[in-house]
């Protein structure tokens, strides 16, 4: 009998995802059967508990599509790393909703300076209309060396800096 072939490991060699910073996450629905709408509060009812089940953890910003959903979590501080966060999460939401509801793994990208975060910010809040992300063009004009301070400040596509970001795809705190 034929092995199977393993899973290519997506994750940094070496990286230490319980790490302070910025976390951008897409996590599929199984199949890409769209189940998203059906259960939209459920997923956000856990999705918003996260951070009472990881103290330091804040969610900057989400967005629900029909097949997936976006999110960038800010640790500070957290105990547990970003895989534990999005496997306590999906099993929350598997819990209460269709099983299997997810796929099996999850992308993830570390957020590397401000001009990233902002750029990552609008491909959530435009998915509908976005096909594809390509990180490296976050980091061309600057460099990636400079890292963020969780909780810190949001940018807003103006330019204009405010405490602690919260924005999600159905309030922006740049418009307040």
């Amino acid at each position: 009998m034929e092995a199977l072939p393993r899973r290519k490991n997506i994750r940094l060699k070496r990286y230490d995802y319980r790490s302070d910073g910025y976390y951008f996450v897409t996590i599929d629905t199984y199949q890409q059967r769209p189940l998203i709408d059906k259960y939209r509060g459920e997923i956000e009812k856990m999705l918003f508990s996260l951070p009472k089940r990881f103290p330091g953890l804040a969610i900057d910003w989400h967005s629900l599509m029909p097949t997936h959903l976006h999110v960038i979590f800010v640790f500070k501080q957290v105990k547990m790393g970003l895989g534990e966060v999005v496997r306590v999460f999906k099993a929350l939401v598997t819990k209460n909703a269709e099983n299997p509801f997810w796929q099996r793994n999850y992308y993830e990208h570390v957020i590397r300076n401000d001009d990233a975060l902002l750029k990552i910010r609008n491909y959530i809040k435009n998915n509908p209309l976005v096909e594809r992300i390509e990180f490296e063009e976050f980091y061309k004009r600057g460099s990636d060396k400079s890292r963020l301070k969780p909780g810190k400040y949001h940018t807003c596509t103006d330019g204009q800096i405010i405490g602690d970001g919260h924005g999600s795809d159905k309030s922006d705190p740049c418009s307040k």
